[in-house]
């Protein structure tokens, strides 16, 4: 348990020592990324290349389109993914590794911008690249002080501080995450539309306001809610009141009736007669209810259908 401790604050202690060496290299590469026509092309390998994976992961997500090229791939072809309009980001705690200074130089030559995150600032890596941004540890948090641990943290802090910084220099929004996470809760909230959901035509229990009880019983089984429309296909009917006790705009006998009924429920009625008020005493009536499980209004974003309309009655002679 103890070591275990000591892992974790090795490595915050190495995160929270970033803050103070950033400097204007960390914002120059962050013109230099904004400033990119094409896309940020992250490498690197072995640990490092893992870490270069995720960020790579999160500027595409925040906004800045990215991707990884491994680079022992790069090297047998997938170098032609990278082109003189790309930022290359290449991550190498020593600076030193192979595979990285086989390809690094040919990216240069293509025009490339070069952005290095690395431990050693005076490495091979280092003095290729257009910019600097220093990753530096104290020690690693392996007992061995061998295996990347602390130094791979720091990495990823340092990618997620320039992921955060373009997402804010280009304003990115909840709107723009959404896009870029469709099948996110976040996305289905924001980018479903009532149209992709909705059923239209044939698909909507319907029945004309003339309609017999059995038709429109007969219909309601369909989906638990029921249409009643008019000469052209319109929803008919004024008002919806809350039982609970607050009044219609334009209550009604049958309102009243409704009202003494389902009191002791939680529902909304809603009324729909042939015209408002009745032309005369008598006209045919269809009541439709349906209950909620929230506590709140049917108006509050919390209230939830538990059973659709349903038609419940039908009175005739209404005085």
């Amino acid at each position: 348990m103890a070591l275990a401790r000591e892992v974790l604050e090795i490595e915050a202690a190495a995160v929270a020592a970033l803050a103070s060496r950033l400097d204007e290299r960390f914002v120059e590469a962050v013109r230099m990324i904004l400033e990119c026509r094409g896309r940020v092309v992250v490498t690197g390998i072995g640990k490092s290349g893992q870490i270069g994976r995720k960020i790579a992961s999160t500027l595409a997500s925040t906004g800045t389109p990215a991707f990884f090229v491994h680079p022992g791939e790069a090297s047998h072809g997938d170098l032609g993914m990278i082109t003189r309009d790309d930022v290359a980001i290449a991550i190498s705690y020593s600076g030193e590794s192979d595979e990285l200074m086989t390809i690094l130089p040919l990216v240069k030559r293509l025009g490339a911008g070069l952005v290095a995150l690395t431990g050693d600032t005076q490495s091979s890596l280092a003095k290729l690249a257009d910019v600097v941004l220093d990753a530096a540890v104290e020690k690693e948090a392996c007992p061995l002080n061998l295996a990347p641990t602390a130094s791979t943290t720091a990495a990823l802090a340092l990618g997620d501080a320039l992921a955060v910084a373009l997402l804010d220099a280009r304003g990115f929004g909840h709107d723009d995450f959404a896009r870029s996470h469709p099948g996110g809760a976040l996305g289905r909230r924001l980018l479903t539309h009532v149209r992709d959901v909705m059923r239209t035509g044939e698909d909507v229990p319907a029945v004309a306001e003339g309609a017999a009880l059995a038709e429109a019983v007969e219909r309601v089984e369909i989906l638990d809610l029921l249409a009643i429309v008019g000469e052209r296909q319109h929803a008919v009917g004024e008002d919806a009141i809350d039982v609970e006790g607050h009044q219609p705009k334009r209550p009604g006998p049958l309102d009243r009736l409704a009202h003494r009924t389902f009191a002791r429920k939680r529902s909304w009625m809603l009324s729909a007669p042939t015209s408002w008020p009745p032309a005369s005493t008598t006209g045919s009536w269809v009541v439709l209810y349906f209950s909620i499980t929230s506590t709140a209004s049917a108006a509050s974003a919390s209230g939830r259908i538990e059973r659709g309309l349903r038609v419940i009655t039908a009175a005739t002679g209404v005085a």
